[in-house]
């Protein structure tokens, strides 16, 4: 049998707080199961709320984008916005607030309880030898997601990468500008992504 979310339609929109007691438990599942096996912090997050997200059907790589796109331009934690997003698509005001329970509720109870703890043996020889093999991980997951980002962004499935990235010269302009302007300025990225927005409205339209 299928996963109960499969095939479901998105939210109705005259239905702002719609929901369905299953959908509201594999939402608040899924959400949970991501923020419990996600290192780095809620942009390591993202390679794996994708894969979830979209193998159970709930959005495209490219909603996911947009998804990431508009919590960008939010302040705030990256993860909670983008699980909001989905699970209102999904099922309503109640879908995003069991989304955002799932990724918030659990690590932060996990906190609570190992911060008590931690102090003691954060120099731990054993703790400090794991945190050692998980930091350069959490690097290979935001390279992931950023490839794979690009992957849709560029269409280069359907094209391949040099026909892709030849018809997007726009795109790769509009990426490569924001990268700099990250790494060679204080901008704040959501002013990033505001200009981008701004500019898309009048070169696009």
């Amino acid at each position: 049998m299928p996963p109960i979310w499969r095939g479901r339609p998105p939210a109705d929109p005259r239905l702002p707080f719609y929901s369905e007691s299953p959908m509201l438990w594999s939402l608040f599942w899924i959400f949970t199961r991501v923020a419990l096996f996600s290192w780095g912090g809620g942009p390591a997050s993202l390679a794996l709320m994708q894969r979830e997200t979209t193998a159970a059907g709930w959005v495209s790589p490219a909603e996911f984008a947009d998804a990431v796109a508009i919590g960008n331009a939010l302040p705030g934690p990256i993860a909670p916005q983008v699980s909001a997003y989905i699970g209102y698509k999904i099922a309503g005001g109640w879908g995003a607030v069991a989304a955002v329970a799932g990724t918030v509720l659990p690590t932060t109870l996990l906190m609570l309880a190992m911060v008590v703890y931690f102090f003691g043996i954060k120099d731990s020889p054993s703790i400090q030898a794991m945190l050692r093999a998980v930091r350069p991980v959490v690097i290979g997951l935001l390279l992931w997601t950023a490839y794979d980002m690009a992957r849709v962004v560029f269409a280069a499935e359907k094209l391949g990468w040099r026909q892709a990235l030849a018809a997007g010269w726009d795109k790769l302009l509009f990426a490569g500008g924001a990268l700099a302007l990250l790494t060679f300025t204080r901008v704040n990225p959501a002013l990033v992504i505001l200009a981008a927005g701004a500019l898309g409205f009048f070169l696009y339209r």
